[in-house]
This record gives structure tokens, C-alpha cells and sequence, in this order.
């Protein structure tokens, strides 16, 4: 079973690029992939969400999933229950992940926020889910000032329940980095305790489909599919 799970140190951090770069990179290599997002929270219906966008960069031979949508942009949980609508809980993102798994050769799973939002009234987590899959979870965080203490609680949340994380990759790079965003291309790695697999420059989001799709390996290490070099990029950033 090939799942990974997406998740972050907090929201609005560029989740859904990375992801997306991700189902890219898998889809340069011929491999099949879905896209699974257990609960998407503040859009209206027939409006495309995380997952749709995941897959309009990435492009064909790639499925995006929902299994639940709140119109309010809140927690999961919150969400549900404002609505008066059923939540979904960790149980229920493993099992559609592990039949997504039976016939895609990569799942991956994108959360809300960061990764022990509450999904249900029991507290379940995605890392919950993620334990339910013994799949590991790839980490993504902002390259600024700050990220530093919640890459290391994210870390120690995995840990703690016996989860691997992947690695960590920076979800939007900014053209112009300055004193903190340097050094904390150093110090990730090192708080995380998991490599760091990649950095997506900001506004790739923006980006054309095809153009997306040509630069996305070029942002990530070879074990995500990608040829991006880490030590490349930590000597160009001190230079």
C-alpha cells in the first residue's frame, strides 16, 4: 500500500501546492495517483476544492476525492457540528484510503490545518489516521520566522505515536529570503529530526498547469520523485 500523508504545521501554509507537486512528480514517473482530502472546510458547494486544485495543477491521471464537505472555514470538527452534519473520522480517512489504495499506485492524503486538528467529537486526529494507515506523514511548514517551535511540536506529535514522518518541505519559498528564512533551512532538519525534502517558491500555485507540472520535480528531493538537491540549495542560500 503507497499512501503518504500531507500534513503541516499549521494552514495556509501551502499544503495543497505541495501536494500537488507531489501528484505531479508521481505522474512524470507514470504512476497513477489519487488525491484524498477526508474533509474539506469553507467552500460552497460545486466549488472546486483543495483536491480539484491538486489535481488541475498536476494534471490527467489524477483523481481528486472528497468525503465531506462544511461551509464554514473552521476546524473539521467545528465545521461538522455548526452544520449539523456527520464528521469524519479517523476510522473512516484510512478505509477510503486503503481502497483508493487497491487501485492507485499513490494515495495521498492532504489534511486541514495542521496535524492534530480535531476531526470528530472523540478527538480524532490525522494522525490518528495516519497510525490507523502505518503510513508515514510528510511535513510541510513555511520557511519565516516561527516555524521553527511548531516544526519541533509537529515532530514530537509523530513520535509520540509512533508515526515516521517523511520529512519536511517548505511550502512556499520567497524570492527574496532573509536572515530567518536562511538559517532556518540549516535548523529544520534539525528540530523536525527528518530531512529536509524540498521547498516550493512561492506563487507556484499560480502557475500554468503545464509549467507547473515541467518545474515540480525541480522542487523536490529524489525520494518524493523529484531531482532536487538540498545541499544545492542550503550552499545557493548562504551564498
Amino acid at each position: 500500500m503507497s499512501v503518504m500523508v500531507v500534513s503541516g504545521t499549521g494552514t495556509e501554509i501551502g499544503k495543497t501546492v505541495v501536494t500537488a507537486a507531489l501528484a505531479a512528480a508521481a505522474r512524470a514517473a507514470g504512476r497513477s495517483v489519487a488525491v484524498l482530502k477526508p474533509a474539506q472546510t469553507g467552500v460552497e458547494p460545486g466549488v472546486p476544492g483543495d483536491a480539484d486544485e491538486v489535481a488541475r495543477l498536476a494534471g490527467p491521471g489524477v483523481t481528486p476525492v472528497e468525503l465531506a464537505r462544511f461551509p464554514e472555514p473552521l476546524a473539521p470538527e467545528t465545521a461538522a457540528r455548526r452544520a449539523g452534519m456527520a464528521p469524519v473520522g479517523p476510522a473512516e480517512v484510512a478505509e477510503a484510503a486503503r481502497k483508493l489504495a487497491e487501485e492507485y499506485d499513490l494515495v495521498l492524503v492532504e489534511g486541514a490545518g495542521g496535524l492534530l486538528v480535531r476531526y470528530d467529537a472523540d478527538g480524532g486526529t490525522l494522525a490518528d489516521a495516519a497510525a490507523l494507515l502505518g503510513a508515514p506523514v510528510l511535513v510541510v511548514a513555511p520557511a519565516a520566522l516561527g516555524t521553527l517551535n511548531m516544526a519541533a511540536l509537529t515532530a514530537e506529535a509523530l513520535r509520540a505515536r509512533g508515526i515516521v514522518q517523511a520529512g519536511v518541505v517548505v511550502g512556499s519559498w520567497p524570492q527574496r529570503p532573509g536572515l530567518a528564512e536562511r538559517c532556518n533551512v540549516t535548523d529544520l532538519p534539525v528540530v523536525a529530526g527528518a530531512p529536509l525534502l524540498g521547498a516550493v517558491p512561492a506563487g507556484a500555485g499560480a502557475l500554468a498547469p503545464a509549467a507547473f507540472r515541467a518545474a515540480a520535480p525541480g522542487w523536490l528531493a529524489p525520494v518524493l520523485g523529484g531531482d532536487w538537491d538540498a545541499e544545492a540549495f542550503a550552499r545557493a542560500v548562504r551564498s
